[in-house]
């Protein structure tokens, strides 16, 4: 069992939450994050902030399970991280990754056109935007594969099964950000980025420190 372990697993896992490796430029990233949400705040752009929020919260939801997936296969996860970060939270999360995700939300939501209903290529202006910038997000992920920090195990999740990790990857990110930025009603809004927000926590708890498995 632990001979069959890949070795980008046990590289990961030695990272995990290493302490040691915190770095300062963490910190001015975090500064340009927060910048980012104070200025659509300062701007009222509150359907902006909650689909970013959304986004964001979506990458959470799927970053626990795919540690799930290494805790209950006991090999690899679906996606594993290595390589120099500041700190892994989680086995397919860095900190710099999670603070991107933070700002992508909101440059997504701000590229959706003021007219719902306009079509681009053909397609429903929202949909086409999510499914080209899955595609871009997913040819970064192919790139830092080939380099050699962000590791694939199973074949149905991996360079050949690339739709795969579109749609289940990216593209349910994108969908749930401008399906919240198009609510029409604030409170609906922040009933979903709220609950959105509950699971994440309550997973996080229940899978992290209470029972140890990510």
């Amino acid at each position: 069992m632990l001979a069959s372990i890949p070795e980008f697993t046990r590289q990961a896992e030695h990272l995990l939450r290493a302490p040691d490796r915190l770095d300062w430029s963490t910190v001015t990233l975090l500064g340009l994050v927060v910048y980012v949400y104070a200025v659509e705040v300062e701007r009222a752009n509150w359907s902006v902030v909650l689909a970013g929020i959304a986004f964001w919260l979506m990458d959470w939801a799927n970053e626990i399970v795919n540690a799930l997936v290494l805790h209950f296969d006991g090999h690899a996860a679906l996606w594993t991280v290595t390589g120099n970060s500041s700190f892994v939270i989680l086995i397919g999360l860095t900190i710099e990754i999670s603070l991107f995700f933070a700002v992508n939300g909101i440059v997504f939501a701000k590229l959706l056109p003021a007219q719902r209903d306009a079509r681009i290529l053909g397609l429903p202006n929202r949909w086409a935007l999510a499914i080209a910038l899955s595609l871009v997000s997913v040819g970064v992920e192919l790139l830092l594969h080939a380099d050699g920090v962000f590791h694939w195990y199973y074949w149905w999740w991996n360079v050949a099964s690339w739709p795969v990790i579109v749609v289940f990857g990216y593209l349910t990110f994108y969908v749930v950000a401008f399906w919240v930025h198009d609510m029409p009603r604030r409170s609906r809004q922040l009933r979903v980025v709220g609950s959105l927000a509950a699971l994440d926590l309550v997973a996080g708890l229940l899978f992290g420190p209470l029972l140890g498995w990510i």
